[in-house]
């Protein structure tokens, strides 16, 4: 099967969204090659390091975080094609381009989805390195992503999430990662999906994304989803254990089970301002 060079696809979306449930879906495609989150452009372009990024530099990270993902995936190998003394931005994309390219085709597929919700926040500097790049976006209702991401940060704090993260806290991140995404709307290159719309009728949903990015429908992603959903995962990510089970919508449960009157009250209010 030929790979083609030159169709790469993202996938994000606010984090506990349905990310990676809908990567599963997509990569349990017999030609869709997918991997577990690189969080690549987070670590090139960080926040915290804005006088580099003004001038097109990597950040002094990236090689490490390249490191970190090919021992992660279980290709320490492909190590040594990590450029020792590259210092743009440019140069570290090439070679992470060309690293998922290379993994793509020899699992013998044509096209991978790069699936890491931070990757929301980069997607400016992903168009401009990566041209030919397609966006796919996932959005689910507020209150649901807002007691997700409440309960996972308090339940794994010392994890990827770094500390339990405050109601507020959770509330904005929402805010403005549905606000990113839905100023994308309409673009060619970018497609917008609701969660709530995937559980519901994922064979109607993916028909759609299949012809977006122009390959056809195949029943096998409805059937083999549970087994990619292991490949994506890593150990230390337990919140993304079930997500190779049934397809269910299991929107405010959680909702329900964590927050008091009060704080429901809150959160409902906060989200109808937006």
């Amino acid at each position: 099967m030929k790979f083609t060079r030159k169709q790469r696809i993202f996938l994000v979306g606010c984090p506990r969204s349905g990310t990676t449930l809908l990567q599963s879906l997509l990569a349990a495609h017999p030609q869709i090659s997918s991997f577990p989150e690189s969080k690549f452009f987070d670590y090139l372009y960080p926040d915290y390091e804005p006088k580099r990024r003004r001038f097109g530099l990597a950040s002094r990270r990236a090689r490490a975080q390249l490191e970190k993902f090919l021992t992660e995936i279980g290709r320490e190998e492909l190590q040594h094609r990590l450029p020792w003394y590259a210092i743009l931005a440019s140069q570290y994309t090439h070679t992470f381009l060309n690293l998922l390219d290379t993994l793509t085709q020899e699992q013998g597929k044509s096209l991978w989805i790069e699936k890491s919700p931070p990757h929301l926040r980069r997607i400016d500097y992903i168009q401009k390195l990566v041209p030919t790049a397609q966006f796919i976006h996932i959005l689910r209702q507020g209150v649901d992503v807002v007691a997700s991401l409440y309960e996972v940060t308090h339940k794994y704090p010392k994890s990827a999430w770094g500390k339990p993260w405050s109601l507020d806290q959770c509330i904005n991140w929402w805010i403005t990662d549905v606000q990113i995404s839905l100023s994308y709307q309409g673009q060619p290159n970018h497609i917008l999906v609701k969660y709530e719309e995937l559980v519901a009728e994922p064979q109607s949903v993916l028909r759609e994304l299949c012809q977006f990015i122009n390959i056809a429908f195949d029943k096998t992603m409805l059937q083999g989803y549970s087994k990619v959903a292991q490949q994506v995962s890593l150990a230390r990510e337990p919140w993304k254990a079930s997500v190779g089970n049934q397809i269910q919508n299991a929107n405010s449960t959680k909702f329900y089970q964590l927050f008091d009157e009060e704080q429901r009250q809150y959160i409902l209010n906060r989200i109808a301002q937006q």
